[in-house]
């Protein structure tokens, strides 16, 4: 007899450096900046580093969303762990392993559980498959090693992110107060010639 368990599946395979976020450079020198080719304007220009900035806002949600879900991922993965653990002591005994297990929320119902040596993972997507308790154990553990790796990587990248909305923010701020001095100058240029 097999035992149903859940939390086969760690998640996707290692990402690449910083998941491909594009790096916000930042501008040191205004003047030079907006002499480049597509800078006619600072409207464009801010439109531009919104449009970035849009973009990053945008990976962030997503990446938020992932780190939430390896979150509770690691959980139920060290909860499932400890089942087959269990489950490990008891497979060599003729006791029954008496559980509650979840039909649906908050909704539990008593098993009496005959001692085994096979268990099912669900694997995700509605896949299920039978394994020998060690096989399941060996699987879990490396799936528990990738989310956790996923997981820290995930930080780096919110990490890399931040730094990126402060770039943008910055040099925004920055071309905004160029904007405002050349038309403070030419305002003042062309008061004088008016005098």
């Amino acid at each position: 007899m097999a035992t149903t368990i859940e939390g086969g599946n760690a998640g996707a395979a290692n990402k690449k450096k910083h998941l491909g976020i594009p790096e916000a450079i930042f501008v040191e020198d205004v003047d030079a900046f907006m002499k480049q080719p597509g800078n006619d304007t600072a409207d464009a220009v801010l439109r531009k580093l919104d449009e970035q900035y849009q973009k990053y806002k945008y990976m962030e949600l997503n990446l938020a969303q992932k780190k939430l879900r390896l979150k509770s991922q690691i959980p139920q993965i060290k909860q499932t762990l400890e089942i087959l653990r269990h489950m490990q002591k008891k497979k060599d005994t003729t006791d029954l392993m008496e559980t509650h297990f979840l039909l649906a929320d908050n909704v539990y119902c008593k098993a009496s559980v005959p001692p085994t040596d096979k268990v099912c993972l669900w694997l995700g997507a509605n896949v299920m498959l039978e394994y020998d308790i060690d096989e399941a154990q060996a699987l879990l553990e490396k799936n528990l090693a990738t989310a956790s790796r996923n997981l820290d990587s995930l930080e780096e990248d919110l990490d890399f992110l931040r730094d990126q909305f402060t770039t943008t923010e910055v040099n925004m701020a920055r071309v905004y107060n160029w904007d405002v001095k050349r038309r403070s100058k030419d305002n003042l240029l062309k008061s004088a010639e008016r005098s």
